[in-house]
């Protein structure tokens, strides 16, 4: 399966990546950041870092942990289970050292994981919009209740349609839903073209709305420094 992204990263991570890594919504490309987005080191030291790190616990899944950033700090506090779709991205941790790199799809969880297997979950790079709809989310955080235990934690994150400049997000595109909107965008790299993905961008309230009857309730929504941002974190907590 084509996977340029996962590629880019590991040949990254290696120091062989020669060409950019590429963004595309038809005519329109930018070059995908990977060193700041995906190599920078997680301190714990900061405030968002903290702010992070008091709500999670272990052991601690780690939901489409890219290239290992978060997993690499939290295995030192307690069992940290990260997974990715891309071999790609699971050979790039274990390379890090991340100690229990999985392939797997935070989309089918209770396929991979028992019941109550896990005290909090992360996450973290907006991949919960591949959840594609508000029932799609919900179905997430459902399957996600179930593989967690009852007094869980998770911290997971998404853009703000409401706070959105469409100019400067490739690939966006409205809808005439308040708190909704989508976005959509193939990775290219060395010749190497990807699937279109397809992201549901869900407001904070669309993410509450989601939650009823899934057994999660979010507790806190935090935007980052810029307060015009679209990007925001949220808190859930098991009820």
């Amino acid at each position: 399966m084509s996977d340029p992204f996962g590629r880019a990263v590991l040949d990254h991570h290696r120091g062989e990546r020669d060409d950019p890594l590429i963004q595309r919504d038809g005519e329109q490309a930018r070059e995908h950041p990977i060193e700041g987005f995906y190599f920078t080191e997680f301190t714990g030291e900061s405030d968002a870092d903290r702010w992070l790190e008091s709500r999670l616990d272990g052991p601690l899944l780690d939901l489409g942990a890219g290239a290992g950033r978060h997993a690499l700090y939290f295995q030192e506090q307690f069992e940290t289970v990260p997974i990715e779709v891309s071999d790609h991205l699971v050979r790039t941790m274990r390379e890090r050292g991340v100690e229990d790199a999985r392939e797997g799809d935070m989309f089918a969880l209770r396929e991979q994981f028992d019941r109550d297997r896990f005290r909090s979950a992360l996450a973290i790079g907006t991949q919960l919009g591949l959840a594609g709809s508000i029932a799609g989310l919900r179905r997430f955080l459902g399957d996600l209740a179930h593989v967690t235990t009852p007094d869980a934690t998770a911290v997971t994150d998404c853009y703000d349609p409401e706070r959105i400049v469409p100019e400067e997000m490739l690939g966006y595109r409205e809808d005439p839903t308040p708190g909704l909107a989508s976005r959509v965008m193939t990775f290219e790299y060395d010749d190497d073209v990807g699937e279109t993905l397809l992201f549901r961008l869900f407001g904070p309230e669309k993410v509450r709305e989601a939650t009823v009857g899934t057994g999660w309730e979010v507790t806190e929504v935090r935007y980052g420094s810029d307060e015009n941002a679209p990007h925001y974190r949220v808190a859930l907590e098991k009820i």
